[in-house]
C-alpha cells in the first residue's frame, strides 16, 4: 500500500486554527518519511487545546503560516493519492478550513478514516479511539496528541488492517475529497 497518513492539532475549536501537522509517508507497506511542523495559527490558542497537546503560543512564534508549509505538502493531495486520518473528518475539516482561510484551493484526493475501518475490522472493542486501538493492536503511541506520533500509529493501524484483513477489505473506506 501507497498513502500518507495525516493529523492535525489545532489552537482552538475554529477547524482553521491548525497550530501543528504531521504526515507520516507509506510506500510499499513501509514508513518510508515522516513530516512535522508547527504552524503559527492567525487565531488565539484555548486553554482546553493547549492542555490536550501542550503546544503553547510561545511555541509557534517563529513558525511557518500555513501557506509556507502547503507549499511542501501539496504534492501528497493529488487526485490519485491516499490520504489516511484517525477521525478523518476532523483533520480533512482543518485541512480545508485553512485552505479556505488563506484563499488557497482545496485539492481533489482519496481519503480514508482508520475510525470506520476499525469500528468494521474490530466491533469488539470498547470504543475506537486511537490511543486504545494502539494498545489493542500493540502498536506503539509514544505521546497522543503529539501530530508525529499520531499520524504514526494512524499509519500503523492501517497497515495492520491490511496485513490482517487485505487491501480488499478496505476499498469501500476509500472516499474522493475536494
Amino acid at each position: 500500500m501507497n498513502f500518507v497518513a495525516m493529523d492535525f492539532e489545532t489552537a482552538n475549536a475554529k477547524r482553521d486554527s491548525a497550530c501543528s501537522l504531521a504526515l507520516t509517508v507509506v510506500r510499499n507497506n513501509q514508513i518510508s518519511d515522516e513530516f512535522y511542523t508547527l504552524i503559527k495559527p492567525e487565531s488565539d490558542f484555548f486553554w482546553r487545546n493547549v492542555q490536550i497537546h501542550g503546544i503553547h503560543e510561545a511555541d509557534v512564534a517563529d513558525a511557518p503560516k500555513f501557506p509556507e508549509v502547503w507549499q511542501h505538502i501539496a504534492p501528497f493531495f493529488q487526485r490519485d493519492r491516499l490520504v489516511i486520518a484517525h477521525n478523518a473528518p476532523f483533520d480533512i475539516g482543518v485541512l480545508r478550513n485553512t485552505l479556505a482561510h488563506y484563499g488557497i484551493s482545496a485539492p481533489e484526493y482519496l481519503s480514508m478514516d482508520t475510525v470506520k475501518t476499525s469500528k468494521k475490522f474490530y466491533p469488539e472493542l470498547p470504543n475506537h479511539k486511537l490511543d486504545t486501538l494502539c494498545r489493542a493492536l500493540d502498536i506503539e503511541l509514544q505521546h497522543h496528541h503529539n501530530a508525529l506520533d499520531d499520524s504514526l500509529a494512524c499509519a500503523n493501524i492501517l497497515l495492520t488492517e491490511a496485513q490482517t484483513f487485505g487491501t480488499e477489505q478496505l476499498k469501500p473506506f476509500v472516499r474522493v475529497q475536494g
